[in-house]
């Protein structure tokens, strides 16, 4: 059975990705990451504000359960509850942070993963001397995220919805490095499927779809904001929508671009779901801060299970496969409405 997936230039031991989160902000945290078998660890972002930084000192974070209310962090149900945060980046000075990030790549390459940089943009100029800066240290592989719901919020750092911005973005850092470029976007713009063909025309060799959504939830009891503002939220209720961009930019745009899938998989039959909706691979973020990062081996055996059972040998083969099959609403035939059958 064979797990492994090609991304253009980067090959990846399985399909399972730790993203950047609080958990990736530690040399403990990435190397956990990689020996639970993580095939990519994607560090906690930095970019060239101590703005960004300073805002991780008014980080909150909360678990919400389906009727959006607060629940443990040990709770057995906290695997399928939203995460509702505020966050920040890395406090760690650049120079500092480069050096163990090089560190645990090198760490990383003797598990057969990779240690990825990670850059939540201000400006366009800055980021690319970031990640230049990533690839002179010896990092393989850089993350542009442009998706950050927080950017709507705090003023150090951005969400990218405009086509021109994107261009710009993408351009400025592919110019200024030559290692792998991987460009979260987000679905909140006019047309994420366009901002994602801009990426990929400007030199992006992956795009990772889609980002965390804002959002705002009141507590029915205090009448009070949950975390006394606004966040950004995600949980499984958002797998849906983004396995529907995931879908449609395999279908609309390339079958043959790399895509990583994130937001809303919580588990391998979701990883599963991200694979036949056209990702070569899948972050998992909200999943490894609520279970840890036993998520990536429990997920892995899973994947195994089901390969076993529908007699997959390379699990490269099911990429894309239920998006390929899906119908557009002119080709479906007409059926007897069963509009009868609703009990009301």
């Amino acid at each position: 059975m064979d797990l492994s997936l090609e991304l253009g230039k980067i090959r990846l031991k399985n399909p399972l990705i730790c993203a950047s989160s609080e958990i990736t902000m530690t040399r403990e945290g990435i190397r956990a990451a990689i020996d639970a078998g993580a095939a990519a660890v994607v560090a906690k972002s930095v970019n060239e504000l101590p703005e960004a930084a300073a805002q991780l000192s008014k980080a909150d974070y909360v678990l919400l359960d389906r009727n959006w209310k607060l629940i443990p962090w040990d709770s057995p149900r906290r695997n399928q509850a939203s995460l509702f945060c505020r966050s920040g980046l890395a406090q760690t000075p650049l120079e500092e942070w480069l050096r163990m990030l090089a560190e645990m790549d090198r760490y990383a390459q003797g598990k057969q993963s990779i240690v990825v940089g990670s850059i939540t943009v201000a400006q366009p100029g800055p980021a690319a001397e970031i990640a230049a800066k990533m690839e002179a240290i010896g990092l393989r592989w850089v993350e542009l995220n442009l998706s950050a719901p927080h950017g709507r919020e705090a003023k150090a750092v951005r969400q990218v919805t405009a086509q021109d911005a994107v261009r710009n973005y993408v351009r400025e850092v592919r110019q200024a490095i030559s290692i792998p470029l991987a460009v979260k976007l987000t679905a909140q713009a006019d047309d994420p499927l366009l901002l994602a063909e801009t990426a990929m025309t400007e030199g992006a060799d992956m795009v990772v779809l889609t980002g965390r959504v804002q959002g705002f939830m009141p507590d029915i009891e205090t009448q009070q904001p949950i975390l006394g503002s606004w966040g950004a939220i995600g949980g499984p209720w958002s797998l849906p929508s983004s396995l529907y961009w995931v879908s449609k930019f395999r279908r609309n745009v390339s079958k043959d671009f790399p895509i990583i899938g994130t937001n809303g998989a919580r588990s391998a039959g979701d990883v599963i779901r991200f694979l036949l909706s056209g990702a070569h691979a899948v972050e998992m973020a909200s999943a490894v801060m609520t279970s840890g990062p036993g998520i990536f081996p429990q997920s892995i055996r899973g994947i195994q299970s089901y390969c076993r059972r529908k007699q997959i040998s390379r699990i490269s083969e099911i990429i894309g496969k239920a998006a390929d099959c899906a119908l557009r609403y002119e080709e479906i035939k007409p059926t007897i409405c069963r509009t009868h059958r609703w009990p009301y």
